[in-house]
């Protein structure tokens, strides 16, 4: 009962629906009605299968209007714009003050990005249990069971990585730099300790460190590994898990983990590149706007 703005063309499966609106509206606006829409996700969730259509058509959404009772579409276009324009500004000084407005490439980085496109780069298999001596289900806990408090939840899902929930009962807990694998593939990195669902399975070592960028590359090997291979028909639980295999660099028949930390060090300032100039390029339409 996710909604999501679709910019482009998509194909999706048959337990997705699609939402056209009856006018022609701005990103903007479609994006302030796809805030409101999310807003009916509790009560969608409440009913059947077979109902949410009915359910959905017939529900009631609240709407700025004008002094002539007409939905207020300038409000709507404004107040996206002065929103973004807030975030735009957080983000930039939030970039400056943590280093991350740093987003050239050294040398060694730039090697690992140009060997991975002209495809010198050896690969291996590794089943998950070679990378992981803890891999662990969590626990079932009903929303209606859920305690509020400070501790992460995670469940089924990609909303929010699969955040559903800060809790305070005495659930399983799982450990910073781990990696969670929900009954259907999703497959997330976690920087943080926290609690899991049943339908939610945890992986990490107890006797190797490895570092946060390692842990984002497994994550991407593992979800490739098993894209595709698990819906509602066919659900992953973490214990048939053990002998699946994602593929790795390697250097002499083993993890080249010296490619893997540079490639994804290049790969997370391209990234920061593209947000950095996106938020100046932001910046500065404003001040134009301002200063005109």
């Amino acid at each position: 009962m996710d909604f999501f703005y679709r910019k482009k063309p998509w194909y999706a499966g048959q337990f997705v629906r699609k939402v056209i609106p009856k006018f022609a509206l701005t990103e903007n606006i479609i994006l302030f009605f796809t805030v409101l829409l999310n807003k009916q996700k509790k009560k969608l969730l409440t009913v059947l299968v077979r109902n949410v259509d009915e359910t959905f058509v017939n529900s009631m959404v609240k709407l700025p209007i004008t002094k002539d009772n007409k939905i207020d579409f300038d409000f709507m276009e404004s107040f996206i714009e002065e929103l973004e324009a807030e975030r735009i500004e957080e983000l930039s000084a939030y970039l400056k003050a943590s280093g991350f407005d740093n987003y050239e490439l050294s040398s060694k980085e730039e090697k690992a990005l140009q060997d991975f496109m002209n495809n010198k780069i050896e690969y291996g298999e590794f089943s998950y249990s070679k990378i992981f001596d803890q891999i662990k289900q969590g626990r079932r806990l009903k929303k209606e069971d859920q305690i509020p408090g400070k501790i992460p939840f995670i469940m089924a899902g990609t909303t929010n990585t699969g955040l559903v929930n800060y809790i305070s009962n005495p659930v399983a807990s799982f450990p910073e730099n781990s990696i969670t694998i929900d009954i259907f593939g999703n497959t997330f990195y976690r920087n943080y300790s926290f609690g899991a669902g049943d339908d939610t399975g945890v992986y990490w070592n107890s006797t190797i460190e490895y570092s946060k960028e390692s842990m984002l590359f497994f994550a991407s090997a593992m979800e490739k590994s098993i894209k595709g291979k698990f819906s509602y028909g066919k659900k992953l639980r973490s214990s048939q898990s053990y002998n699946l295999k994602m593929i790795l660099p390697i250097n002499q028949g083993k993890i080249d983990f010296d490619f893997v930390e540079k490639f994804i060090s290049a790969i997370k300032k391209l990234v920061i590149k593209d947000v950095v100039l996106y938020a100046d390029r932001k910046i500065k339409a404003t001040n134009d706007v301002v200063d005109g």
